[in-house]
């Protein structure tokens, strides 16, 4: 006789219903996970924050216009989070911290920041963000996953340039108005030391292993270099251009160059952009640019330089090794800040 039960196998138990459910959560967490991996902008790329236009538009590094990004209401600086999936754009005029995802090209959430927000920088963790208020005249903190201020400290008027230093214990700020370097330290959130800087200081470039901070002080065509060892100025550069009065030299935006030897500085009114060794404090050589030369910044390579002209809407591509402008191109009305994803 047919034996069914010796020709069949019985089929496999099922799983506790606990153990199921378990299962499916961790399969569930897994793939919000992935889904929510951070992906990294895609590779030949620049952004230039446009004030007037609202936009942050997109080359490829030769200088060619791919796409415009809609954002918050004058925006400003430019900035990478760690891993170069994230753009935070500072808007002037709507308050806030725009956050771009670098990989689809669109604004996906803000942070609400202080009345006229300037510049920023973060906490070496990433979670903190510290801006300059210029119309509060204070250094707020704020912190990113909840959108909340932490707190604020009150500075001189007209708070632009700000940098914290590598270590997260103490941040700079330039104010225009009370002509100094704010030392402000980060744990008892007060201002350390105000140090004396040229006229109306303005934005920050650490230099020589963070042993020296410079400083544009836009109104007396100069830099100023302090030492953050002991928070003293500790040489002055000043601007000279043939043919040009000093009060139409007006330095302001600042970049380090690939190898650390030089700083590039925009010199603004002058429409020019100067080279200046970090050792001998010279200018190794100027380039003549756009109008209002302002912010820049220098490909990895340190093979190009990218310049935004404020007053003539435009960028200039820079042959940094030979000093010479290699094009300009259109970059929608009063362009800020430049930004590179090599």
């Amino acid at each position: 006789m047919f034996n069914t039960l010796n020709t069949f196998k019985q089929p496999a138990p099922l799983a506790a219903p606990h153990v199921l459910r378990k299962t499916l959560a961790v399969l569930a967490l897994t793939a919000a996970a992935s889904c929510a991996m951070a992906q990294a902008g895609p590779a030949n790329r620049l952004y230039v924050s446009s004030e007037k236009d609202n936009k942050v538009y997109v080359f490829d590094t030769q200088g060619q216009r791919l796409s415009a990004i809609d954002v918050c209401q004058r925006p400003r600086q430019l900035t990478f989070n760690k891993d170069h999936s994230v753009i935070y754009v500072c808007c002037g005029d709507s308050n806030e911290l725009g956050l771009i995802d670098a990989a689809s090209g669109k604004m996906t959430a803000t942070v609400p920041l202080g009345e006229s927000p300037e510049l920023f920088d973060f906490s070496a963790d990433g979670k903190t963000v510290f801006v300059t208020i210029e119309d509060d005249s204070v250094m707020g903190a704020y912190d990113l996953a909840s959108k909340k201020k932490l707190f604020e400290v009150k500075v001189g008027g007209e708070p632009e340039g700000i940098l914290v230093m590598p270590d997260g214990k103490h941040a700079y700020v330039t104010s225009e108005e009370a002509n100094v370097v704010h030392y402000i330290d980060l744990t008892t959130k007060k201002i350390v030391k105000n140090i004396r800087a040229g006229t109306r200081p303005r934005r920050f470039v650490l230099a020589a292993d963070g042993k020296e901070l410079w400083v544009s002080n836009e109104l007396s065509a100069s830099l100023s270099i302090i030492s953050t060892v002991d928070q003293t100025v500790k040489h002055t550069l000043k601007f000279k251009i043939k043919g040009m009065r000093a009060n139409d030299i007006t330095p302001v935006g600042m970049t380090l160059s690939a190898d650390g030897k030089s700083v590039w500085v925009g010199l603004g009114k002058a429409n020019h952009v100067a080279e200046v060794d970090l050792a001998t404090r010279e200018v190794r050589k100027t380039v003549l640019v756009g109008k209002r030369a302002w912010g820049l910044t220098l490909h990895p390579d340190g093979k190009t330089l990218y310049v935004a002209n404020g007053m003539s809407d435009d960028m200039t591509l820079v042959d940094a090794v030979a000093g010479k402008a290699i094009r300009t191109v259109a970059v929608g009305r009063v362009p800020h800040s430049v930004l590179v994803q090599p």
